[in-house]
C-alpha cells in the first residue's frame, strides 16, 4: 500500500508553526526589536487608515502567482453600469420541475465590471448579467448543463462549479492553472457538462485569483425526486457572504502588508460587513432589507449558502427553529437547532415552518467576530433580512427594538449547531470503505526559507505554497502525470499526489496554523473520518456512518483525516477556501488516472486562450 509518511513530509519537525511564530530568518536581537517597533507602527497607522476611511488600499505589492491583479485595484468611473439585486421571486426555486425527464438546459453568462451599492457603501465589483449574486442554475440530475460565458472584464476569468464531480469533463471544473488557463477579456468559452450522481444545494464562482470576493457567485441547485429529505411546500435560496467595500486585489495587498496587518504577519483582513442574498446594512448608510414574503402554516426548505471570502456566518430566524436536512448535497438525518454556522463554501437547507404568530420576523446572518484578529469598530457584526406571512401588509416590518434585543426561543428549544456539527449524519447509512492509499500533509503560514517581514507571509501545504503554472496548466501539460502512486513537487509550485489506479485514498492533514482551515476538495465527496486536537498520532476511528461532503473546516493547531474514493480520472485541487489563503498558496493538487485523463478532448480553443490570458 502506498504510504507518504510524516518522516517524508519536508517541514514535518523543522518549520512547522502558525502566523505569531518566528520567521524563518531572524535579524539580530537588537535590529529585530527596532524593526518591529517600526512596523508595528507603521502596520498601527495603515489600519486606522483603512478603518477610518474605508479606503481600497493597493499598497503596490504583488504577490508570487499575481494575485493582487485579480480586478481593478480602483473602483471604475461613472460609465460603468450598476449592479441589480433580484427580487425575492428570484430566489423561489421550481418545485414542478422535478419530474421532468432528463434535459438540456442552456444559460448565456455575460461578465463585467458594476458599480454597486449592496449595503449602502458604492464600490466597484465584477458581476454575472448584470446583478449580485447571479443568476441560479435550477437543474435535475441527469441533466445536460450549457453555460456560455463571455468575459468584458479587463483580466481573463473562469467559472468554477462547486461540488460537481465532472466525470469526464474534468476541463470544465474552472479551476484556473489546473484545468483551464482562463477566458480572456473579450472572449468566450462554453462549459458543457452533464450532471450524473450530484444531488442537492451548491452554487458556482470564478475560480480565477480572488475574482468570486468581487461578486461573481451564484446558486445552483440539483433536484431530484428520490432525494431523502422529508416532504416541504415550496424552496427557497438564501446566499449570505461577509463583503468588503474595497476590490479584492486591494484587499490582498492589505492582507500582504508587510509585517502583517496591526504588525502580526497572516492577520486576515476584516470585512466591512455582509449581505443576504444581495442586500446589507452598513451603518446609517442602508435601511434595505432582502425580505420573503410567504404563506402561514406551510413548510419551506431554504437553501443556505456561504459564499463569502473569510468568515463563518451564523443563520437563524426570530422565534423559529429550523429543521436541518442537507450538507453539501448530503441528505442528513433531520434534527433541531435554533441557529446553525456555515463556513466559507458550505451549504446547508433547513426546513422552517411559519406557524407563529403571523406578522415579520427577522432573519439574521451573523460574522463570526472571533475570527477577526485585530480592532475594526465600523465592521457590520450582523447583516438582517425579513420574512413575513399571515398578514394582508405587504411592506410589515418586525420590531426595530429586537435588532439590538433580539428574542430567545422557549425554554427546552434546541441551541444552536456549531460549524461541522458532530450531530451530522448522512439519511443514508453507511461506513466508508477501508483506504488503500494514505497520503499524509501539513498546513502552515510563515515565510519563505531565507525571507523575513518584508517579504511574503505564504501559506504551504507540506513546503510547498501553490502558484498557477503560466500559459499552461497541470492538466494539459500532464505535470505530475509521470509519477506512479506518488507525491512530488514541480516548478517549485505544484505539490501533486498522483495515483494511477483506484484507489480509497485516506488524507490524513496536520494543521500547524493557529487559524481555522476551511477545506475543499474538487471533484469528489469525502468521508469526515475524524477530526481531533493536536497532530495526528493514528488510532481507530469511529467508522459509523461517518459524514460526507466537498467542504469542512480543519480548526487550529488540530488535524483531520478524510477519505474518497480516486476514481474520477483528472486534476482535482484540495485547498482552503478562505480568498487570502487560497491567493497565498493553500492549494494541493490530486492527479487521478492519468491514463485516462491523457485520452481526454480537451477543445482546442481552450489551449489556444492559454496564449491570450492576462
Amino acid at each position: 500500500m502506498p504510504n507518504l509518511s510524516p518522516a517524508e513530509s519536508p517541514l514535518v519537525g523543522q518549520n512547522d508553526f502558525g502566523k505569531h511564530a518566528k520567521p524563518l530568518s531572524q535579524p539580530s536581537s537588537a535590529a529585530k526589536r527596532i524593526k518591529w517597533l517600526w512596523i508595528a507602527l507603521i502596520s498601527t497607522i495603515i489600519v486606522a487608515l483603512a478603518l477610518g476611511l474605508g479606503l481600497g488600499l493597493g499598497l503596490g505589492l504583488k504577490h508570487h502567482n499575481s494575485a493582487a491583479a485579480s480586478s481593478s485595484s480602483t473602483p471604475g468611473n461613472g460609465s460603468m453600469g450598476v449592479v441589480g439585486t433580484q427580487n425575492s421571486t428570484a430566489f423561489f426555486l421550481n418545485p414542478s420541475m422535478i419530474n421532468e425527464p432528463p434535459t438540456t438546459r442552456n444559460y448565456n453568462f455575460v461578465l463585467e465590471e458594476r458599480t454597486g451599492a449592496l449595503d449602502g457603501v458604492s464600490k466597484g465589483m465584477l458581476v454575472v448579467n448584470g446583478v449580485f449574486p447571479g443568476p441560479t442554475i435550477e437543474v435535475n440530475q441527469g441533466d445536460r448543463v450549457i453555460v456560455n460565458v463571455t468575459n468584458k472584464m479587463p483580466n481573463s476569468t473562469a467559472v468554477h462549479w462547486h461540488g460537481l464531480f465532472q466525470r469526464g469533463t474534468n476541463y470544465y471544473d474552472g479551476t484556473r492553472g489546473v484545468t483551464q488557463c482562463g477566458i480572456p477579456p473579450g472572449e468566450s468559452m462554453v462549459y458543457n457538462f452533464t450532471l450524473d450522481n450530484y444531488v442537492g444545494t451548491t452554487w458556482w464562482h470564478s475560480h480565477y485569483e480572488t475574482q468570486y470576493s468581487d461578486g461573481i457567485s451564484g446558486a445552483f441547485i440539483v433536484h431530484t425526486p428520490t432525494e431523502q429529505v422529508p416532504a416541504y411546500d415550496e424552496d427557497l435560496v438564501i446566499q449570505m457572504s461577509d463583503l468588503y467595500h474595497m476590490w479584492s486585489g486591494a484587499v490582498l495587498n492589505y492582507y500582504f502588508t508587510p509585517g502583517g496587518i496591526a504588525g502580526v504577519p497572516g492577520n486576515e483582513p476584516i470585512p466591512d460587513g455582509g449581505t443576504i442574498n444581495g442586500i446589507g446594512q452598513y451603518g446609517a448608510s442602508n435601511s434595505s432589507f432582502f425580505n420573503f414574503t410567504l404563506e402561514a402554516n406551510k413548510t419551506y426548505r431554504l437553501r443556505l449558502i456561504n459564499t463569502g471570502s473569510f468568515v463563518n456566518m451564523q443563520f437563524s430566524i426570530d422565534n423559529h427553529v429550523l429543521t436541518v436536512v442537507e450538507a453539501d448535497g448530503t441528505a442528513v438525518q433531520p434534527f433541531q437547532v435554533n441557529s446553525l454556522w456555515l463556513t466559507v463554501a458550505q451549504r446547508y437547507s433547513v426546513l422552517v415552518t411559519t406557524n407563529q404568530t403571523a406578522g415579520a420576523y427577522w432573519m439574521r446572518a451573523g460574522l463570526d467576530t472571533s475570527s477577526f484578529n485585530y480592532p475594526s469598530p465600523n465592521t457590520q457584526t450582523e447583516v438582517r433580512g425579513v420574512i413575513r406571512y399571515g398578514t394582508s401588509d405587504p411592506n410589515a416590518m418586525p420590531n426595530t427594538a429586537l435588532l439590538t434585543n433580539p428574542p430567545t426561543l422557549p425554554a427546552g428549544s434546541p441551541g444552536p449547531m456549531a460549524v461541522d456539527s458532530t450531530a451530522l449524519a448522512p439519511a443514508n447509512v453507511t461506513a466508508a470503505p477501508n483506504a488503500t492509499f494514505t497520503s499524509y500533509v501539513t498546513v502552515s503560514m510563515q515565510y519563505p526559507a531565507g525571507q523575513d517581514y518584508l517579504g511574503e507571509f505564504l501559506a504551504f501545504v507540506n513546503s510547498t505554497s501553490w502558484a498557477p503554472l503560466m500559459n499552461t496548466t497541470t492538466l494539459f501539460s500532464h505535470t505530475g502525470s509521470n509519477l506512479v502512486d506518488s507525491s512530488a513537487t514541480f516548478n517549485d509550485s505544484q505539490l501533486i499526489t498522483t495515483i494511477d489506479e483506484v484507489n480509497v485514498v485516506q488524507l490524513e492533514v496536520d494543521n500547524l496554523d493557529d487559524s481555522d482551515h476551511p477545506f475543499h476538495l474538487h471533484g469528489h465527496k469525502f468521508w469526515v473520518m475524524d477530526i481531533g486536537v493536536g497532530r495526528y498520532q493514528g488510532g481507530a476511528f469511529n467508522n459509523t456512518n461517518p459524514m460526507m461532503r466537498d467542504t469542512f473546516v480543519i480548526p487550529a493547531y488540530s488535524h483531520a483525516i478524510i477519505r474518497f474514493v480516486a476514481d474520477n480520472p483528472g486534476f482535482w485541487v484540495f485547498h482552503c477556501h478562505i480568498a487570502w489563503h487560497m491567493a497565498a498558496g493553500l492549494l494541493y493538487t490530486f492527479n487521478i488516472l492519468p491514463s485516462q485523463s491523457a485520452n481526454f478532448q480537451i477543445p482546442q480553443y481552450m489551449i489556444d486562450q492559454c496564449t491570450m490570458s492576462s
